[in-house]
C-alpha cells in the first residue's frame, strides 16, 4: 500500500457493534486517494454507503488490504477469510476485550495515513488445519474445542500423532487444541499454559478431567489425530468458536500446523504487547497504576493525568 492509488479496500465488519463511523472514515481516506472500498454482500447492510458489496470469493481476490470492524470474533473471520493470502489485515477494535485488535476507532485515520506509507510490520499468525470427516481444509487461528453435544457430558478422546493409533486419551467435559495464540484463550482460562507466540507449536489440554491425562501436552509441528469412539455421545466441534452441528461418533478430526498464513498489522508492537500483557493481567494478577493507565483510550489519558495530579489516587488509586 505505498506511494500508489487505485488499491482495494476490504472491510469485514462486527455482526451487531454499531461501526458507521469508522466505515465513514475509511471510505472518505479512500475517495481522496482513488482507492475502492469493498465489502461482502452479506456485510453490506451494516456498513452503510460509499462501499462497493461483492461476492466473497472477488473480495478475497479484489483486496489488497482488509480492516477489520470488531472485536476478535470479527478478526479472527477476517484472518480465516484470507488464509494462505498476503494480504495484510488491520484490526480496529469496536469490540470488548481485544487480544488480537490494536487500534482503537480515534486512531483509524491516522493508522491509514501511516499503512498508505508503509509506515508498519507485518505480523504472522500460525492457524490449524482442521480435516473433520467430510469438512476439509477449515482454519482456526485461537483453537478447535471438542465437546459434548449436550452440556456436562463427559467425552472420550483417543489421541494420536503422526499416524499412530493412540498415544494417549482424555476423558472429560472437552478438549482444547490450541495455537499459541489461542493460548490465552480458553486453553489459559482451563489451566493451560500460555506460549510464545514465536513458538510453532499446538497445545491439548483438558477441560474437567476424569481419567486419562490431566495436563496439557504440547507437540511441535505434528500432525494430530482425535478419534470419539463409537460408544461416545454426540459431539460438537467450536473452531475459534463457531459450532459445528451435533457430530455422531465415531467421529475423527485431524488437526496440523500451518505456519504464517495471514499477516496482521501492527504499527507499535511495543505498545501492543504492553496493552496485551495489562489485559491478559486482569484476569488474576494485581496491576501497578502505571500498568493501568494503559487500559484508558488514548483520548481519556490526558484527563486522568490531570485528575491524578490535583487528587492522587482518585482514579487509580495507591500503590
Amino acid at each position: 500500500m505505498v506511494d500508489a492509488v487505485g488499491h482495494a479496500i476490504g472491510l469485514v465488519v462486527h455482526p451487531s457493534n454499531p461501526v458507521r463511523e469508522s466505515v465513514e472514515v475509511i471510505t472518505e481516506v479512500a475517495r481522496e486517494r482513488g482507492d475502492t472500498v469493498l465489502v461482502r454482500e452479506d456485510d453490506s447492510g451494516r456498513a452503510g454507503t460509499g462501499v462497493e458489496a461483492v461476492s466473497t470469493e472477488a473480495f478475497v481476490e479484489r483486496a489488497d488490504a482488509v480492516i477489520s470492524l470488531g472485536g476478535d470474533g470479527t478478526m479472527l473471520g477476517a484472518m480465516r477469510l484470507l488464509a494462505g493470502r498476503p494480504t495484510p489485515v488491520l484490526g480496529v477494535n469496536h469490540g470488548n476485550l481485544g487480544f488480537l485488535v490494536e487500534i482503537p476507532p480515534a486512531g483509524l485515520r491516522t493508522a491509514l495515513d501511516r499503512m498508505a506509507r508503509g509506515d508498519y510490520t507485518l505480523e504472522p499468525h500460525t492457524c490449524l488445519q482442521v480435516d473433520l470427516d467430510d469438512r476439509k481444509g477449515e482454519v482456526a487461528f485461537n483453537d478447535v474445542v471438542l465437546t459434548a453435544d449436550h452440556p456436562l457430558t463427559p467425552i472420550s478422546v483417543d489421541v494420536g500423532v503422526n499416524q499412530s493409533e493412540r498415544v494417549a486419551f482424555y476423558r472429560c467435559d472437552a478438549v482444547v487444541v490450541c495455537t499459541p495464540t489461542g493460548s490465552t484463550a480458553y486453553n489459559y482460562a482451563s489451566g493451560g499454559p500460555i506460549i510464545s507466540p514465536t513458538r510453532p507449536c499446538i497445545a491439548l489440554t483438558p477441560v474437567a478431567p476424569m481419567s486419562g491425562l490431566s495436563r496439557t501436552v504440547i507437540l511441535g509441528d505434528d500432525e494430530v489425530t482425535l478419534e470419539v469412539p463409537a460408544d461416545s455421545p454426540s459431539v460438537r466441534f467450536a473452531v475459534d468458536g463457531e459450532l459445528t452441528g451435533p457430530v455422531r461418533p465415531p467421529a475423527t478430526v485431524r488437526l496440523r500446523l500451518c505456519p504464517d498464513p495471514v499477516n496482521v498489522v501492527r504499527l507499535d508492537i511495543d505498545a501492543y504487547a504492553r496493552r496485551r500483557s495489562v489485559k491478559l493481567s486482569l484476569l488474576d494478577l494485581p496491576l501497578r497504576p502505571d500498568q493501568l493507565m494503559d487500559l484508558f483510550p488514548p483520548h481519556l489519558r490526558d484527563r486522568v493525568v490531570e485528575l491524578e495530579e490535583t487528587a492522587p489516587g482518585a482514579v487509580l488509586g495507591d500503590e
